[in-house]
């Protein structure tokens, strides 16, 4: 697969180029584990019918367990560009709502079938005032998805697809094939909301190449959930919380 390769990366711990090993396998392990047990503990709460007061800490408690223990070095804390991601972090909350409030198309059959489901919320009704859950439903949209999903998608898979030995390959590398392949399956978790999905990882994607920066990608995706459910909450729009 041909690639561009960027140049003067400032994220130089998350490029430099290693001979494989243990030092690989832990980086794996820190990029995907996250991302797996989030998306793990989500399929037992469901299949277990844990009680819905448990399923927000326990999600929440799980994943920052594995980030703690595997990810902290490789998670970046300061952007090089706050102000631009902050900005582009709205305008894919934008685009998300966009559609809905314009065109009223999410009735239809490309975004209400069998593989993509339906617009519904899974939120209880009964927990719509329930300021501690709220809040920390909240949280873990804004706080850890956006960098259990970055760590994922963005940080491992474009790379991986580039080159199994991933740390090899710079952070911010453009390659058409693991953009638009990344870009796909980041859309495939949203559900009936998989074209906006789309519109995002493609965003997110062109970021990470843009400003070669984890933490510029991390602080947009996270403004664009925290903002999602300020408007979620705020208006009543709980069919965004699938």
């Amino acid at each position: 697969m041909s690639y561009t390769e960027p140049k003067g990366s400032r994220t130089t711990y998350l490029t430099a180029p290693v001979t494989g090993g243990a030092t690989d396998r832990r980086a794996v392990i820190a990029h995907v584990l996250p991302f797996a047990v989030f998306v793990g503990v989500m399929a037992l709460e469901r299949g277990l019918s844990i009680p819905w007061q448990w399923v927000y800490p326990t999600r929440a408690l799980a994943t920052l367990a594995v980030l703690l223990a595997y990810s902290r070095p490789w998670i970046p804390l300061r952007p090089s560009r706050p102000l631009a991601s902050f900005l582009l972090g709205v305008a894919v909350f934008i685009i998300w709502i966009a559609p809905d409030l314009l065109f009223h198309y999410r009735t239809s059959v490309l975004f209400q079938n069998p593989l993509t489901g339906s617009a519904a919320t899974t939120f209880p009704a009964k927990f719509t005032a329930n300021i501690p859950i709220l809040l920390l439903r909240s949280a873990v949209a804004t706080l850890l998805v956006p960098i259990i999903e970055e760590l994922f998608w963005r940080s491992w898979l474009m790379r991986y697809l580039i080159d199994v030995n991933f740390l090899s390959v710079p952070l911010g590398t453009y390659a058409r094939g693991a953009f638009w392949i990344t870009a796909v399956l980041f859309a495939s978790e949203h559900g009936a909301y998989w074209e906006v999905g789309l519109a995002a990882g493609i965003i997110y994607n062109w970021w990470l190449i843009r400003t070669r920066d984890l933490a510029d990608c991390i602080l947009a995706h996270a403004v664009t959930n925290g903002v999602l459910c300020v408007y979620i909450i705020s208006g009543g729009h709980w069919q965004y919380w699938l």
